[in-house]
């Protein structure tokens, strides 16, 4: 496997760069992103669990034989410590119906991504998303709940 770059952004700065490589079907700088611990861990909604570099990458090359997908991350909730990144999201995915450009249907995607600070910078350890049920799920931290 070859050396990877040093990535001197924050957790977040990581977060952003691992949806722009999706959105772009950039399978070299999606992998580029993750861990170099042959332990890291993807599971795709409704699927098994990937584990390692080459489960992962032979999986997303499949996604990104379609082209990008377009993913916008909402309603972070984040846990940090030094080392340590957890972020729970949830992924707005739009894509076509029946293969009808004209029909879209959204797609809301709950998501946990953890990162590891290593040697080289942040980096992936796990990706784990499954799809949520009905309408998007309520952003609890913004609504006004009476006791």
């Amino acid at each position: 496997m070859a050396a990877k770059r040093q990535f001197n952004g924050s957790a977040d700065e990581l977060e952003a760069a691992f949806y722009d490589a999706i959105s772009r079907a950039d399978l070299d700088a999606f992998m580029e992103l993750w861990a170099e611990d042959e332990e890291i861990v993807c599971i795709h909604p409704g699927a098994a669990r990937l584990i390692g570099h080459e489960a992962i990458r032979a999986s997303w090359e499949k996604i990104f034989e379609r082209g990008g997908v377009a993913i916008n991350a909402r309603q972070l909730h984040a846990t940090h410590n030094m080392f340590t990144a957890v972020h729970s999201v949830i992924e707005e995915v739009s894509k076509e119906a029946n293969n009808n450009a004209e029909k879209r249907q959204e797609l809301h995607i709950v998501a946990t991504n953890v990162y590891l600070k290593t040697p080289h910078g942040w980096r992936i350890a796990t990706h784990h998303a499954s799809i949520a049920s009905g309408s998007a799920p309520v952003d609890l931290f913004k609504a006004s709940i009476l006791h």
